[in-house]
């Protein structure tokens, strides 16, 4: 009697145990439904790389790596799409400053601007002398030369006529008055491009991005000298070869760049090299921006898509650089799971496959769990 009882408490005993074995623990289950957690084939009681592939962390190593998990919900997202941009300046906040004509490069009065320095609105920047071939430069001195001889010429009929007011008509004083001034500002203007020189001045205040001029260079007409940008106030340019694509744009963020508002102003209407110029504002405030960075632009669209979103640090790479996230399936047992995401935002991911709501997902200290071997 006594050992029948026996065979029948150790029977029960054995199943109870295989039926426990054979549950998966809560957040171990794939997204249709299968066990994940299934036998390790091995033990361990430190960190150790399992060879099913799961990982075993004991409590006080996940204290110290500081792994955090969540349960994820499926929801609807905004579908978001990533483009190649490059930053330049914004037309309203910044400016070019090109050579008038050709010339010689003189410092201003505070000096010549180099990179990176601040400058205001109107501040002389450089100095610009006229520069000529010798036969042009002996056709002005020449002409200069013909003109000095007639104003002094107008000069002396002037005041013969201003002697003789009264007894010649007013008209005739007021002419040569007139032929006087005239000679005078022709003078002035010739004189001018010969020996004198302009003063070219900021158009708009900010920092100096690019400086191309050194003292005494020679310039030609239309060279660019400074580019002046605000750092706070930038644009970036993205290109699509998705025409249709302009008219469902949200907002956008860049990819690296936390600190960066971007506001959408719209799509071109022309192709430019296949491709449709689409432009952003960026507000940089405190972040380094450069004219001409390449960046990555997220921007996130009008459609939904369902998925589990998750902080883009929570997916890693596999051995065979397959994009993963580890779901904690025990205490102390974690198993990669291969995804496939979107992005949402540059923070941001949405699973749209390989998981199934309420998985407890690794969401920081994701690196480490990887590095386990």
């Amino acid at each position: 009697m006594y050992t029948k009882i026996a065979s029948v408490i150790i029977f029960l005993s054995t199943t109870g145990l295989m039926a426990a074995t054979s549950i998966a623990a809560p957040g171990a289950h794939g997204p249709n439904g299968e066990h994940l957690d299934a036998p390790a084939g091995g033990s361990a009681s430190g960190l150790a790389r399992l060879p099913d592939g799961s990982v075993n962390v004991p409590k006080q190593a996940q204290r110290r790596m500081a792994i955090r998990t969540v349960m994820v919900q499926e929801e609807e997202h905004p579908l978001t799409v990533e483009l190649n941009g490059r930053v330049g300046i914004d037309p309203n906040a910044g400016g070019r400053v090109q050579a008038p004509f050709a010339g010689r490069i003189e410092p201003g009065p505070k000096g010549l601007p180099i990179a990176g320095q601040r400058v205001e609105k109107g501040q002389v920047l450089v100095q610009v002398s006229p520069v000529a071939g010798a036969i042009e430069r002996g056709n002005q001195q020449a002409q200069l030369v013909e003109i000095q001889s007639n104003r002094k010429l107008a000069e002396q009929r002037v005041k013969r006529l201003e002697s003789l007011e009264g007894t010649v008509p007013q008209k005739e004083i007021e002419a040569a008055r007139s032929e006087l001034a005239s000679l005078t500002g022709r003078e002035r203007a010739v004189s001018r491009s010969v020996g004198g020189n302009e003063a070219i001045t900021a158009p708009a205040s900010g920092v100096i991005a690019t400086a191309n001029v050194l003292n005494g260079q020679i310039v030609e007409a239309r060279d660019v000298l400074f580019e002046i940008v605000d750092p706070n106030r930038m644009v970036v340019e993205a290109v699509t070869t998705d025409v249709a694509l302009a008219g469902r744009i949200g907002n956008a963020s860049l990819t690296g760049h936390e600190g960066v508002e971007l506001t959408y102003l719209g799509g071109g209407r022309s192709l430019r090299d296949g491709a449709l110029p689409i432009t952003f504002r960026a507000n940089a405030k405190n972040v380094p921006l450069a004219v001409g960075q390449p960046v990555t632009v997220v921007a996130k669209l009008t459609d939904k898509v369902k998925g589990l979103a998750l902080p883009a640090e929570a997916v890693v790479r596999n051995q065979n650089n397959e994009s993963i996230v580890w779901i904690k399936s025990g205490g102390e047992r974690f198993i990669a799971q291969p995804v496939e995401f979107k992005s949402l935002d540059a923070k941001t991911v949405v699973v749209v496959k390989g998981l199934a709501p309420e998985n407890r997902v690794v969401v920081s200290g994701t690196s480490l769990i990887n590095q386990i071997r």
